[in-house]
């Protein structure tokens, strides 16, 4: 992974002790709330329901045990010994002191990690693959170009004021799991006919109030002009982007009110003057940063085959963990663990100080000091060895992380919604814990097979409801929480945009409203091998809607 410069610890030192001052003055009463609020979102503190909230950024998701460790550490001191893993790759701590975010950006610059461009209308943490660098069918580790795009965009002069928060996401493979084309710059690495690595480019993806997919601009873009077509692009939002109203202030309404075809003559217009700049990247430099990344020193440990057939035999519920939580790597002697966060009734993405701390100690013993995150709010570890997947495997048992339940129903995505958020007209996690317990059973879930559930507290879908195979979005009617019920969405390579089913449901019928549509489809897919959103695209939402609302029906 990369490691800090001189000049990334002088940055981060030098705002740490800018930010202490600032903080300093406001307790003293010398700063209002108003004039605070610019400098503590450019820090990544907000001020939510109950306390602030610090949002920490984990670059493209990965880290370190080191860094895990500090993770822990800061919840268990500062905070109430809990961090919630969010849909950016980042962790936020929820009831932190004001008096001692200081402290805490301090402790996090020990171990090169920080809280800058978090929040505020600036280029957000850059996201990717959790898998890169590991997944067998990626074309090339993405992280690199992560990399440099986090440096590129860090308090960039020109695009530190956008007219909206803007987000980037780049995955490595033909098969995304970044997500993609719900940002605003979506990358996919590809390569052309000569064999030579570049990027598909999509621009204008978003949920919140208004939901699109992403449009392609460049089917191939060489490698070396990543930076300067990114800065066009960024450059054309930057001047044309709505600052009137904030609800149109993403790209992604500039590219629905301008036109595809008309914004992509002005970004190409732009990177005209820009392509042989010093953006252009050179070789040499994507080669030094790329060996930041370069795959551990694997050793051959091929006993691990004949020793997983055992253990799955003597033991079904390591043989379920197995199936759903484990994935091929590169190298067939290893595979990449995926951690959930999704305990049976347990809160999406939350993890205690302990928990992280197991898991940096599993890191260090069996993963090779990597860590990732994921946007569906788990944790994984990249890179283990078959033969030491069953110790694994009792070590996450013992601290409550051995849920078997990757890519079913339980394994939720949720935003801390009204419980937390100041934003929010809704509870998302009484929601997801229901739904959760109701659907436990190992054999249920099986039955069901893959489908994905996430949830927002509000508009803004922090929750990524648009793109859930069943989205459920919090509203207020009236003054009571109602949830909202869509259909048909999906994140990868095929994305897709749910859609509303009818009228909203209370709370205590949501999880009633889930299990008929998880039995409707039961009933009407083609096979077990059929999963839910092959279903929905082929009868479409209307067998649903009659299941839920059966008076309209007749």
């Amino acid at each position: 992974m990369y490691r800090y410069d001189e000049f990334d610890h002088e940055f981060v030192r030098e705002r740490v002790a800018q930010f202490s001052d600032q903080v300093a003055r406001r307790l003293a009463g010398e700063i209002s709330e108003d004039a605070f609020k610019p400098l503590r979102l450019m820090n990544g503190v907000y001020l939510q329901l109950h306390a602030y909230m610090l949002r920490v950024a984990i670059p493209y998701g990965t880290l370190n045990s080191k860094q895990m460790r500090m993770l822990g550490h800061i919840a268990r001191k500062y905070d109430r010994g809990y961090g919630h893993f969010t849909t950016r790759q980042n962790i936020q701590y929820n009831w932190p002191k004001l008096s001692d975010i200081p402290a805490i950006l301090e402790d996090l610059a020990s171990v090169e990690m920080h809280a800058i461009q978090t929040s505020g209308n600036c280029i957000r943490n850059v996201t990717s693959d959790q898998f890169a660098g590991a997944a067998a069918d990626e074309i090339a580790d993405p992280r690199p170009y992560a990399e440099i795009l986090r440096q590129w965009s860090s308090v960039h002069p020109e695009f530190s004021f956008l007219p909206r928060k803007f987000k980037i996401a780049i995955t490595g493979a033909p098969n995304d799991r970044a997500a993609i084309q719900v940002h605003d710059i979506g990358l996919q690495l590809v390569t052309n006919d000569k064999g030579e690595i570049g990027f598909a480019v999509y621009i204008g993806g978003g949920q919140g109030r208004t939901p699109l997919v992403a449009k392609k601009v460049r089917d191939f873009l060489p490698e070396e002009d990543l930076l300067s077509y990114t800065t066009a692009i960024v450059r054309v939002y930057n001047l044309h982007g709505r600052r009137d109203n904030k609800y149109k202030a993403r790209i992604k309404i500039l590219v629905h009110e301008t036109g595809i075809e008309e914004l992509k003559a002005q970004i190409e217009a732009e990177f005209a003057h820009l392509k042989d700049s010093e953006l252009k990247l050179p070789e040499a430099d994507v080669d030094a940063i790329t060996r930041y990344f370069a795959m551990p020193d694997l050793p051959e440990r091929p006993e691990g085959w004949a020793q997983l057939a055992a253990w799955k035999k003597a033991d079904a519920e390591f043989a379920r963990w197995l199936t759903q939580n484990v994935r091929p790597h590169k190298n067939p002697d290893y595979a990449s663990v995926t951690i959930s966060l999704k305990p049976i009734g347990g809160i999406p993405g939350d993890a205690t100080d302990e928990q992280m701390e197991l898991v940096a100690d599993l890191a260090e013993e069996y993963g090779f000091d990597e860590l990732r995150i994921s946007h569906e709010q788990n944790i994984i570890l990249p890179h283990v060895a078959m033969a030491d997947l069953e110790a694994v495997y009792r070590a996450l048992k013992s601290g409550g992380l051995a849920t078997g339940n990757i890519g079913f129903i339980t394994d939720m995505i949720a935003c801390p919604g009204l419980d937390y958020c100041a934003l929010a007209n809704a509870r998302s996690i009484p929601v997801a814990q229901a739904i959760s317990e109701r659907f436990g059973s190992p054999e249920r879930q099986a039955e069901i097979g893959e489908l994905k559930i996430k949830i927002s507290g509000c508009i803004n879908a922090c929750g990524h409801h648009h793109v859930g195979h069943i989205g459920l979005l919090g509203v207020e009617k009236k003054g009571e929480e109602l949830y909202q019920i869509t259909l048909g969405g999906s994140a990868d390579e095929n994305t897709s945009i749910g859609e509303i089913l009818g009228r909203g449901f209370e709370p205590e019928k949501v999880t009633d409203a889930i299990e008929t549509i998880v039995d409707t489809y039961l009933a009407i897919r083609k096979d077990p091998s059929e999963i839910f959103i092959e279903t929905y695209r082929r009868v479409g939402a209307q067998p649903f809607k009659d299941a839920l609302y059966p008076a309209k029906a007749a």
